[in-house]
């Protein structure tokens, strides 16, 4: 995990700007909750030990509907903890877990042989009120319950990648395919469909129908030409077709959003393809299809500069970004995400040209340490504070 330390060498600050102050992203009054434990996460000399309220890099959270069940993939202790309802109170323990005989073990597939209730490096969760998906990469492979897991190690139904529950090579062992994964990172239950972004193959894989048969094929391949490649910006240079490192995804309204953290921007389609290989209308984060520069290539960010965006997720005015290297979140409006325009809206910095881990301070509240999870449920965004070994539930503001 990164430490949050004030940089060796103190850097000359941008001037002020004569424009307004950006409108708040969150709740001014602070997050509604957080949770993971309040000394473990932030004592850099102590282990984060497993426990039913620590968290040990959280890379993925999502509420099934605004009462819960809330689900955290606790990423360094490889295991999905569950809350039956949305916790009171800040560090409330979580009543169930998946992946771990206990809330007081951890290893990679529990120290024993991958089956349908182990993880290896949980990150991504999405959760309707009927069904729960989770990614688990470094099995390469993604998992779905059909009815929501309330109790210890119910094994998932359905397995995606693979062929069973204890198979994990990476491509099955061989070349990518419609029915393959490759250190499957980001999943979204977006209505009737499925969306799952296969970092490792760089692409992100649409299947029309969520499955309910282990290792159904994609229906549709965007990022690359061919379910059979896996070149990074799929084979043709940086344009907008292919993909380096797609992370999340998430539908607003009629468009499709892809955060391509590994070129500094999200892919935006006005309509969800209908072809593999469609390339994207516009882009968030940087001006030139062939750029890829953090930053837009300075060391200070802005209003419309990204810096690896791990996660994106619909709100209701438009979409929610974390702008991970940033330590921060931004919000574009509907309006300016057609456009390639500038983000309205901010959490985690004091404006839109600083950054730093916790505004390179101690962690407060409202600060974050590469956030690297984002989901929303109504009015709330669920956000995977991963570097404070945290998950902030948080609503947005009016």
């Amino acid at each position: 995990m990164r430490v949050s330390l004030r940089p060796a060498v103190e850097l000359s600050y941008p001037p002020a700007s004569a424009a307004p102050l950006p409108l708040a992203l969150l709740d001014p009054a602070g997050p509604e909750l957080i949770l993971g434990s309040e000394v473990c996460g932030f004592d850099l000399t102590k282990p984060v030990t497993p426990t039913a309220a620590t968290l040990f890099g959280p890379r993925g959270a999502a509420l099934a509907t605004p009462d819960g069940p809330l689900f955290i993939a606790d990423t360094g202790h490889h295991r999905l903890l569950i809350w039956h309802k949305l916790p009171a109170q800040d560090y409330a323990p979580a009543d169930a877990l998946i992946g771990q005989a206990d809330f007081y073990r951890e290893g990679r597939n529990a120290k024993g042989e991958p089956s349908a209730a182990t993880f290896n490096v949980p990150t991504g969760v999405s959760a309707t009120a009927t069904t729960l998906a989770v990614a688990d990469p470094w099995n390469h492979r993604v998992l779905i319950w059909h009815g929501l897991p309330m109790t210890d190690n119910r094994p998932a139904d359905v397995v995606l990648g693979q062929a069973d529950f204890t198979s994990v090579a990476a491509n099955r062992g061989g070349e990518p395919a419609a029915d393959t994964l490759n250190w499957s990172y980001g999943v979204t239950l977006a209505g009737s469909r499925l969306i799952v972004c296969d970092t490792g193959n760089r692409r992100v894989l649409i299947w029309n129908e969520i499955p309910r048969r282990n290792g159904t094929p994609a229906d549709l391949v965007l990022g690359q030409t061919e379910m059979t490649c896996r070149d990074e910006n799929g084979g043709m240079g940086i344009d907008m077709h292919g993909m380096r490192w797609p992370h999340s995804a998430t539908l607003c309204g009629d468009m499709l959003l892809v955060s391509d953290s590994g070129n500094n921007r999200i892919m935006v389609w006005n309509a969800l393809p209908n072809s593999d290989g469609a390339p994207c209308h516009h882009l968030i984060g940087q001006t030139d299809p062939s750029a890829c520069e953090h930053n837009r290539a300075t060391y200070w960010p802005d209003a419309a500069s990204l810096n690896m965006p791990y996660a994106c997720a619909a709100v209701p005015e438009g979409i929610a970004v974390a702008d991970t290297a940033n330590s921060r979140l931004l919000s574009f409006a509907q309006a300016e995400i057609t456009k390639s325009g500038a983000a309205h809206r901010l959490a985690g910095q004091p404006d839109f040209h600083a950054k730093g881990d916790n505004r390179w301070q101690a962690p407060q509240r409202d600060s974050f340490c590469w956030p690297y999870g984002l989901t929303s449920c109504g009015d709330r965004l669920v956000i995977a504070d991963s570097g404070n070994n945290r998950v902030i539930i948080a609503r947005l503001a009016p």
